[in-house]
């Protein structure tokens, strides 16, 4: 897997995507089976923060949460200034059969299991950390403030507790137990390994066929976000501090495909375009699933290149005055 960019995330994705197109009932027989590599998701994302959290280290606490706040902001002011253009210039229905709302929905919302996943092999402790903020844009929620619709929900607090509770448990075991802290660290590649497989098993390959060109369309504008997301976040980070990490919220999360429904349920002026912006917000998290961990590999290592030969000049150069 190491000889893939980012094998031990797609890897493993890949296995889940492809067992439930070709056989879906296969990881369904209940049991441990199901609960290892169907359902247990939020279960092994809740291990990922807990373990994660055990390898952060108190004194350092804040950079978690500033990542997590401009990786929030930036992801949300993309989505919405994405999503009024195209409601300006192109009306309701859209660019190429992609409505406002699909932009809107599969902008704002980012795979928080795959961003950890990332986080785990191309960023740092902190880089995790973040995703105690960054959960926040799961939902509905910023894809309502966006569409207008603000009055209708409220903050999902609760959402961002459940979130924090594992994160914080980890923080405090890992700061209080030494040895702890060393056997959270080795633990997490093996956690993210597990955790990627039943992510794949929620998606199927066969809603890159009900998308149509608009699923291709809104696919791209995704996949191509995550470069301008790694060149935002580095105007917000110290220049001896910047990573890829900024391309690791390049993606469209999994369960922004209910969006569209749920605005279809609030609001029925959505209900005719819902069943459409389903389906291309799905191939949206189909495609992006894989394309967010090369252009996060492909970027780290162009980074960790320059980084390498800006450094041998300034060693050159302080030879040179001595």
């Amino acid at each position: 897997m190491r000889k893939i960019p980012g094998g031990i995330i797609i890897v493993p994705l890949f296995i889940g995507v492809i067992i439930n197109t070709i056989a879906p009932n296969a990881l369904k027989i209940g049991g441990f089976t199901t609960g290892l590599f169907s359902s247990g998701t939020s279960c092994l994302l809740g291990l990922f923060l807990l373990l994660n959290g055990a390898s952060i280290n108190v004194r350092k606490i804040g950079m978690p949460f500033y990542k997590g706040f401009v990786l929030t902001a930036i992801k949300f002011v993309l989505g919405v200034a994405l999503g009024l253009l195209v409601s300006a210039l192109c009306g309701p229905a859209g660019l190429l059969g992609v409505t406002p709302m699909a932009i809107i929905a599969a902008i704002t919302n980012s795979a928080g299991g795959e961003y950890l996943a990332i986080a785990q092999q191309y960023g740092d402790d902190t880089d995790a950390g973040a995703i105690s903020i960054l959960s926040l844009n799961d939902g509905p929620f910023f894809t309502m403030i966006a569409m207008g619709a603000a009055g209708m929900a409220s903050i999902p607090f609760m959402t961002f507790v459940a979130t924090l509770v594992p994160l914080i448990v980890g923080i405090v075991w890992g700061n209080l137990d030494s040895e702890f802290r060393k056997h959270a660290s080795n633990a997490l590649p093996i956690v993210t390994f597990f955790m990627m497989i039943p992510i794949g098993a929620g998606m199927s390959l066969r809603g890159l066929v009900s998308g149509g060109i608009g699923g291709v369309v809104l696919a791209l504008i995704s996949a191509l976000s995550a470069f301008v997301f790694y060149a935002v976040y580095q105007i917000f980070l110290p220049k001896k501090k910047r990573n890829a990490m900024g391309a690791a919220i390049g993606t469209t999360a999994a369960n922004a495909t209910a969006v569209p429904s749920y605005m279809a349920e609030v609001d029925a002026s959505f209900a005719p375009v819902a069943s459409a912006a389903t389906a291309q917000v799905t191939i949206a998290a189909i495609v992006t699933a894989f394309t967010c961990p090369l252009i996060t590999a492909m970027l780290d290592k162009r980074m960790r290149r320059l980084k390498k030969g800006i450094y041998s000049d300034e060693a050159v150069a302080a030879q040179a005055e001595k």
